[in-house]
């Protein structure tokens, strides 16, 4: 039978092909003639009865990506599980870590009981007096209105009875500013 085709690194030109053929027909028929060496006004000639009287051989029918490339699927299978074994666990680790923050820590053993002495009730003793702050003026109040005020106008409601409460706050910090007197806080 014929041998296996053959790759090429570079695709070898028709007339070489052709005188391949040649040369194999001569070889499985052992026909005492040589191969004629091709010119292109026998090549064309002698490639019309070539081509009728033999085929190329059939090429083998593609196999798939999937088939061709079977060595990397558990490869992306493995890499894909890591990945998502990292993401879950981070996701774990931060929401552990928030819990964490927000609640004491309670011991797990519940064989450890805690004997509390009780001891009669004191009066604390103060150090230090509390020190009052000084009254904020009143300009320095209507300057503090300004600015809320201002800060209120930046605010964008999200819905029309959060726009209501806005409105109505800003109202009442404008009749501050506008008041003679500002009333102690």
């Amino acid at each position: 039978m014929a041998e296996a085709p053959k790759l090429f690194t570079n695709k070898p030109k028709k007339a070489q092909l052709k005188q391949f053929q040649e040369q194999q027909k001569g070889k499985d028929f052992s026909s005492p003639l040589p191969p004629k060496p091709l010119s292109s006004s026998s090549s064309s000639s002698s490639m019309g009865t070539q081509s009728s009287s033999s085929k190329p051989p059939p090429q083998p029918p593609k196999e798939s990506f999937a088939r061709r490339y079977k060595f990397l699927w558990p490869m992306i299978l493995t890499v894909n599980i890591a990945v998502g074994a990292y993401l879950f666990m981070r996701t774990k680790k931060k929401d552990t870590d928030v819990e964490e923050e927000f609640t004491p820590p309670v011991s797990t053993t519940s064989s450890t009981t805690v004997h509390v002495v009780e001891k009669p009730l004191q009066a604390p003793t103060i150090k230090e007096p509390v020190k009052l702050q000084e009254p904020v003026s009143e300009d320095q109040q209507r300057e503090i209105f300004k600015w809320i005020l201002e800060e209120k106008r930046k605010v964008k409601p999200k819905n029309p009875e959060e726009k209501k409460r806005i409105d109505e706050e800003k109202a009442i910090l404008k009749q501050f500013i506008r008041a003679k007197s500002i009333p102690a806080i």
